[in-house]
């Protein structure tokens, strides 16, 4: 099955475990289409670079996914759908990385890119 990674993001006045209420929510939808989750993180609560839908900040969220493309369009449906996720994110990729995503890494811990 294809792999893909999801971010998206919910509303400001959600508390943390209503957001992450939700991450279980739309992996069950997943599993349910006979895909699977791999992973997920919760970020947190960060300020956006500009409001949506009034809101300045937001809950971020990802999730890690290995399903047929039918299970992950009816998520992104249902995510649409929903009244409190304001931005949807889905991309395929070859593998999946080992570890946490470079959000949920240390500043140090992230590889030095050269600068030009």
């Amino acid at each position: 099955m294809p792999l893909y990674e999801h971010v998206f993001i919910s509303r400001q006045d959600l508390s943390n475990t209503q957001a992450e209420g939700l991450v279980e929510h739309f992996g069950t939808v997943l599993s349910d289409n006979g895909g699977q989750v791999v992973d997920t993180e919760y970020w947190g609560l960060k300020t956006m670079a500009y409001k949506i839908n009034k809101n300045r900040k937001g809950h971020y969220a990802f999730m890690r996914s290995d399903a047929p493309a039918p299970a992950v369009q009816e998520m992104e449906r249902l995510m649409r759908l929903h009244d409190d996720v304001m931005r949807v994110l889905t991309i395929k990729v070859d593998t999946h990385e080992e570890g946490p995503s470079a959000q949920m890494q240390k500043r140090d811990d992230r590889e030095r890119r050269p600068r030009n």
